[in-house]
């Protein structure tokens, strides 16, 4: 009882904010249900036993992507939409789309067996991280450079961007 309870509100907590970030006309508004929806998957992970799977969706998707997502929007000027298209003719295409993705869904749905078993999960964070740190030590700290290397050069365009538009003003006003 207590199970499908806590089930069910993680579900909420998922469904709920990805609808409002579908629906949301701002995107900063739209950013922040993500963040809940994001969330609301890593409780549902907990909820079912994959420890790892929980901690990374936090750390990779909440603190790495989302923060990544909302500071472009915030630091980037996003200039007005030009022409936008009215009526029927804009929302046939997503409406078949959506009709196609929920007739897969529901076949997939229908034809799996979803009686439960009760097998008690084994931690496997102890067993990656062996691995991260012996076997796989290489490609771990490959990863870490590239993504710092990606990371500096994106604060040095902007930084060049900025001292161009600094350089662009100072020769208006001189």
């Amino acid at each position: 009882m207590i199970r499908d309870l806590v089930f069910v509100l993680l579900a909420l907590l998922t469904v709920v904010p990805a609808v409002w970030v579908v629906f949301s006309k701002h995107i900063v508004h739209a950013g922040f249900a993500l963040l809940f929806t994001l969330m609301g998957v890593a409780g549902l992970y907990a909820f079912l036993g994959a420890d790892f799977l929980a901690v990374t969706q936090v750390m990779v998707y909440v603190g790495g992507v989302l923060v990544l997502i909302l500071f472009t929007v915030m630091m980037t000027h996003v200039p007005a939409a030009g022409k936008r298209r009215h009526g029927l003719d804009r929302l046939v295409p997503p409406a078949v789309f959506a009709a196609a993705v929920f007739g897969v869904l529901y076949k997939v749905i229908t034809s799996v067996d979803w009686r439960a078993t009760e097998v008690a999960g084994k931690p496997t964070t102890a067993e990656i991280g062996t691995q991260l740190m012996t076997n796989y030590i290489f490609p771990f700290e490959y990863v870490s450079i590239v993504l710092l290397a990606a990371m500096v050069g994106a604060a040095i365009l902007i930084r060049e961007r900025r001292q161009s538009d600094v350089d662009k003003d100072g020769e208006a006003q001189a």
